[in-house]
């Protein structure tokens, strides 16, 4: 879903600007309560919220390194040492602030918790760390600069390829720095292009205005001639240099750290500000052009477009679900015939600002609309689903984990063009490594994989293979094959796992909870 990057803070998960302009007077750097307990099980997990509204600070499945990350205003990646489950335990917190609590203190305000209820000690440091290097080209630049301070913005603008095109990623950039650029550069391309941060060495001053666009490197190989990478882009298109290098970068090393918090004040829930009405402030459903090709979406400044989805596509946006038809149920056939363009703007009052809205309360608002104005009612219910079981081969091939090491595990890209998806997991046991390959391996994995393996102990592993999109004619079912030829030099997930790690995927019915549609018209009501 294209998105706008703003360079003030930015966040592959969708998380808000905490920067901004103090009000009144300066207030202690401390929540005044706060709820702090063990995340619930997800099936998606990934940090949520972030954002301080109305008194109310909300961050859900966060770990803590994505804590840390937050309060100290630093990359995940440049956070050292710790125990090994600083990656992977996830946590709540709920917070009460004080109204006359300004955005940019929430980072000290999070310090401050951490180190009370987690008993957080880390040392600021420098080390060469891998990095890629945005210097000047060898000719003049070819980006104009800005007349004026500028937005500050890059934002990625909506492609509407013809059938059998290839698209370009496209950034339209307008009073950018270069220091700006070269976080946002990151941000859009982490785990494919630049799995390392982008470091700024142009040395080139103010702001500036330029548009960018390259291939995504997952659609290189269709591509072919007119394939451009992002390397040769910013070359060819900036006149500037980008290239991976060994630099010196501000880490921060965990000292220490306690895996459990401690209690919450008796009560503590009740003395915290509910969260504001998730509802839009002004919505409009539209039928969408007759000619519309593709899809486009953004979330920005608490601001939802959507352009050419069906029914059954915004139902599936809106309650996170996998394209997986067993996954939803119930649907009426013109959910998936009539296509509409959806614009939304939030409610904001008080102290509150747009730009605060976290994404999971916009797809939350986004239910409430389609029950508006589809009239649509659901149900979660268990039912019989087709999902992955994870078994063990004779020969399984694993490395066994350091213990001293972080449980994590990390995507990037493959070691050719046709095997452009790469998964790296270090110190993770079987029951981990299944759960988390559904949210890397979308397409491939559906529902959650079972893990029978009966593999004990915690070991290191990568398995490598080819996006969906690589595979002959473009399709893989998980419902009617594991394992696809490979004329052109792709390997499936399934068939990758089983070649490199001995293990096996095996399909079968499973009992898991779905959604049931219970109704929903047609037709959405009138604007």
């Amino acid at each position: 879903m294209p998105r706008d990057f703003s360079v003030s803070r930015l966040s592959i998960a969708m998380v808000f600007a905490t920067a901004g302009l103090c009000f009144g007077q300066s207030v202690p750097a401390a929540f005044e309560f706060a709820d702090v307990h063990v995340s619930a099980p997800s099936k998606n997990p990934m940090m949520r919220g972030g954002a301080l509204r109305g008194g109310r600070y909300d961050v859900r499945t966060a770990t803590m390194v994505d804590l840390i990350s937050i309060a100290y205003d630093m990359d995940s990646d440049k956070i050292l040492g710790g125990p090994h489950w600083l990656d992977w335990d996830r946590f709540d917190i709920i917070a009460k602030a004080s109204p006359r609590t300004a955005r940019k203190d929430v980072g000290s305000m999070l310090q401050n918790l951490l180190e009370n209820r987690f008993k957080l000690i880390v040392r600021k440091d420098t080390k060469p760390m891998p990095a890629f290097a945005l210097s000047a080209g060898s000719t003049k630049t070819k980006m104009k600069q800005s007349s004026g301070p500028g937005e500050g913005t890059c934002q990625e603008l909506p492609q509407n390829p013809a059938p059998g095109e290839v698209p370009y990623q496209v950034v339209s950039c307008r009073g950018v720095t270069m220091a700006a650029f070269a976080g946002i550069l990151r941000s859009i391309n982490f785990g494919s292009y630049l799995p390392d941060p982008v470091v700024d060495k142009t040395e080139l001053p103010g702001t500036w205005d330029f548009d960018l666009k390259w291939t995504p490197r997952n659609k290189l190989p269709q591509a072919g001639s007119t394939g451009i990478t992002l390397f040769d882009a910013v070359n060819k298109q900036l006149g500037l240099k980008l290239e991976p290098q060994k630099l010196p970068l501000p880490v921060l090393f965990v000292e220490s750290v306690n895996q459990i918090p401690t209690p919450n004040s008796p009560g503590v829930v009740a003395k915290i500000p509910p969260p504001p009405p998730a509802e839009f402030e002004v919505a409009t459903i539209k039928l969408s052009p007759p000619d519309a090709r593709g899809q486009n979406g953004r979330t920005q400044n608490g601001r939802l477009d959507l352009q050419n989805f069906t029914l059954k596509q915004l139902i599936r946006l809106a309650w996170e679900l996998n394209n997986n038809d067993e996954m939803i149920v119930g649907f009426p056939k013109s959910a998936e015939s009539a296509h509409y363009d959806v614009t939304a703007k939030v409610v904001t009052s008080g102290s509150g600002k747009s730009e605060d809205i976290d994404n999971d309360t916009i797809l939350l608002m986004l239910r409430n609309l389609l029950a508006d104005r589809f009239r649509l009612k659901v149900h979660m219910e268990e039912r019989p689903v087709t999902a992955y079981t994870m078994t063990a081969t004779k020969q399984v091939k694993l490395r066994k984990a350091d213990p001293l090491n972080r449980t994590n595990c990390k995507a990037g890209a493959g070691t050719n063009a046709m095997l452009n998806r790469l998964i790296s997991c270090q110190n993770i046991n079987m029951t981990q490594f299944a759960a988390m390959l559904e949210g890397y391996a979308p397409g491939y994995v559906r529902a959650p994989i079972n893990d029978a393996t009966g593999i004990e102990g915690f070991w290191d592993l990568s398995v490598n293979f080819s996006g969906i999109d690589l595979l002959p004619g473009h399709i893989f079912d998980p419902n009617t094959a594991t394992e696809v030829s490979d004329p052109n030099g792709s390997l499936s997930l399934p068939d990758a796992l089983q070649k490199q790690l001995g293990l096996k995927l095996n399909l079968g019915k499973r009992t898991l909870p779905v959604l049931v549609i219970d109704h929903v018209d047609n037709t959405p009501t009138e604007n």
